[in-house]
């Protein structure tokens, strides 16, 4: 804890006081991390009267101080006063704090800039004309990759009138402190706990998924929360519930501090919250056990090989199981761990960057990373060149021939290449069972996260592991011959079809921009990997030639790809049967007692094409929604949005598609299963 050491080494002190900025401020005490000076809120004081002083700390970038609970480290600012005889002060009025992670530690505290004010009330014995001297001794923290322990003396001469004169130059310092003050809760609220977990819930109206992003709850006392853990939300209009993971030996009789909420916008709203915990824990939505998660993650993983996101790269497996035929025991059990071992670093490399990102504050589910257009026209590219690969264009490795010398080909390297493949376009669709396990997964602690992630990964390379279990399985498998040739460039067509299908997708997501530098991005990676195909096949300097072309390919369509990430958002296309979604609408629909239906959706997400197509595009279904009066409403996540991130989360869901219905009058709605049919949207409208 180096905090900590530097606190106890003391190893700097502030440099003296610079020259004063005005007469409501002092001289400043200043070193390379922190400027701090004395404030007041008035130019002249008066008697009897009240008014506002503070510690002002500007803070370099990079580093920050402390709140009251300084979290898992650090130590929060002192400021002792020496006021007039017959003079009181009142207690630091603490802005809310920021969450600061660093390293395994969580600080609450503050960066930028902070005024921490209190109130001093004044004699009425002091007589106007007069001067009165407010001196101040404080101490404060500040970290960045190292602690260091501050102070300074302050001093500030304000004259004595027969009315208290406002400062213009910092009352507007003490306005913005004031204003992001913790204010009354206006809302009932509720405490439970028990065994390790607690709850806080939260009962009233403007509790709506429009009206808050995110919500955090900030302890008053240390030793009560695990500050690393997350806090999950369930958010329903007119109720909110915030899950808290206590400390191993904390029981608390009560949970007090400060609730902090987010609005879609990135406004804050601080509340001063204290709750005597009275009932047992409100599960917020996403706390499965982490047994049961792990399970559906297994499940999940094993269903997703059916998925059609997949079916590509079945091509792959097709040809590396080909392959296997007739060969060792040993390298059959090599290629099975080596494709394991991709496909587990896949889905572990993801599921740390969302554990990361989460940890930033940014919102991001599964299949996150197909709302990047740049993605998409990487992704396209990357699966053209599996299918130029196959076709013949370029190889690999040796050059390939039949029978031995053709099952010898790809090694360890391509199994492991291949299962990261299949993980990266695996991630548009979301299987049975998989929802509620990643739903889960993101509130829990990093570690049980990860848990769910490599689960998820082990049911979907289960069908080929097995193979590394039981090699003689293999022995079924038709022997490698010339036959395979002939496989192998058919089986490059379904890539050529997923690379036609993501340019599609870019076409919605980038409009015609998208698609030109997709097309053209395309085209140079082609010509390109043509050359380096020539140049496997050649000699001498059209070896070189070729091996340049194919270098050079590939920065021109690196370079496209910052161009498509600044392309503006297109807007969805209008759906005849369908209005957009927005939580204003569903309010309003609701209110006036019509069923609602909504479907959140996006156009790289296959499962949710194949469901529109089978299911909501029924005539039964559409028929039914005619008759009923059902208002049908699109979430479109086709290149995210935070509200519909935040309508995900509220139902405990990390990903599309999604599929939720009220029932007029319903307080809640109802959670349709991601593979529709005809049959279960029927069933749900009737309420079956």
């Amino acid at each position: 804890m180096l905090c900590r050491t530097a606190l106890l080494l003391g190893l700097s002190l502030a440099i003296p006081p610079l020259a004063p900025a005005s007469a409501m401020e002092s001289a400043a005490v200043q070193s390379a991390r922190a400027t701090a000076t004395l404030v007041a809120d008035v130019a002249a004081v008066a008697p009897g009267q009240d008014f506002q002083a503070g510690l002002r700390l500007r803070l370099a970038p990079g580093w920050h101080s402390y709140w009251k609970n300084a979290g898992d480290a650090g130590a929060a600012p002192e400021i002792e006063l020496a006021l007039p005889e017959g003079a009181s002060a009142g207690p630091i009025a603490w802005p809310a704090p920021e969450r600061i992670p660093y390293g395994p530690l969580v600080n609450y505290g503050y960066t930028g800039e902070v005024l921490l004010p209190l109130r001093v009330s004044l004699p009425a014995s002091l007589a106007p004309g007069e001067m009165m001297t407010l001196r101040a001794e404080a101490t404060w923290l500040v970290c960045a990759d190292v602690c260091i322990p501050e102070e300074g003396s302050f001093t500030l001469t304000l004259p004595v009138a027969d009315a208290a004169v406002p400062s213009p130059v910092t009352t507007p310092l003490f306005e913005a402190a004031e204003a992001s003050r913790p204010r009354p809760l206006p809302w009932t609220l509720r405490a439970g706990g028990g065994a390790g977990r607690a709850s806080l819930t939260m009962d009233g109206t403007g509790l709506t998924s429009a009206a808050v992003q995110d919500a955090f709850f900030f302890p008053a006392e240390p030793g009560v929360l695990d500050n690393t853990a997350p806090q999950p939300m369930r958010l329903r209009d007119g109720s909110l519930t915030l899950g808290l993971t206590l400390l191993a030996d904390a029981a608390p009789a009560a949970l007090a501090g400060t609730l902090v909420l987010r609005d879609g916008g990135g406004q804050r709203a601080a509340f001063d919250i204290s709750a005597a915990v009275t009932g047992p824990v409100e599960q917020p939505a996403g706390t499965l056990p982490l047994w049961h998660a792990l399970l559906l993650a297994l499940a999940g993983g094993l269903v997703l090989n059916l998925m059609p996101c997949v079916f590509p790269v079945l091509a792959m497996k097709a040809m590396a199981l080909a392959r296997m035929g007739g060969a060792a025991h040993g390298e059959i059990r090599l290629h099975a761990a080596a494709y394991t071992a991709g496909v587990l670093a896949s889905f572990a490399a993801i599921g740390g960057l969302l554990v990361a990102l989460r940890a930033a504050g940014v919102a991001a589910g599964w299949g996150f990373q197909f709302t990047e257009p740049a993605f998409v026209a990487a992704m396209a590219w990357l699966v053209l060149a599996v299918g130029l690969n196959l076709s013949g264009v370029f190889t690999l490795g040796r050059t390939v021939g039949a029978g031995q010398a053709l099952a010898g080909r790809g090694g360890p390297l391509g199994a492991f290449a291949t299962g990261g493949l299949a993980v990266l376009l695996a991630t548009p669709c979301t299987a049975p069972f998989m929802a509620a396990a990643l739903g889960a997964a993101l509130v829990m602690p990093p570690a049980a996260t990860m848990a769910v992630f490599l689960a998820l990964g082990l049911g979907l390379a289960a069908p080929y592991a097995l193979l590394g279990v039981v090699p003689g399985l293999a022995r079924a498998l038709p022997r490698p011959g010339a036959w395979m040739e002939r496989l192998r460039q058919a089986l490059a067509f379904p890539m050529y079809a997923t690379a036609a299908w993501l340019i599609w997708v870019l076409s919605l997501q980038a409009g015609p921009d998208g698609v030109l530098f997709g097309l053209a991005g395309a085209v140079v990676l082609a010509a390109g990997l043509w050359g380096l195909g020539l140049a496997q096949r050649a000699e001498g300097r059209l070896r070189v030639t070729g091996t340049a072309a194919a270098g050079v390919a590939l920065l021109v369509v690196l370079a496209l790809l910052p161009r498509l990430s600044a392309a503006p958002a297109v807007a969805a296309a209008a759906d005849a049967q369908a209005e957009p979604w927005s939580a204003a609408r569903v309010a309003e629909l609701r209110a006036a007692g019509r069923p609602v239906f909504v479907n959140a959706t996006a156009a790289w997400c296959i499962t949710c094409q194949v469901n529109e197509r089978v299911a909501l595009r029924a005539a039964g279904v559409r028929d039914a929604f005619a008759a009923q009066g059902v208002a049908y409403l699109k979430a479109d996540w086709t290149r995210g949005d935070p509200a519909i991130s935040a309508l995900l989360r509220d139902q405990g869901r990390d990903g599309v598609p999604m599929y939720l219905y009220w029932a007029p009058g319903a307080a809640a709605p109802r959670l349709l299963p991601q593979i529709l049919t005809e049959d279960v949207v029927l069933e749900a409208l009737r309420g079956a």
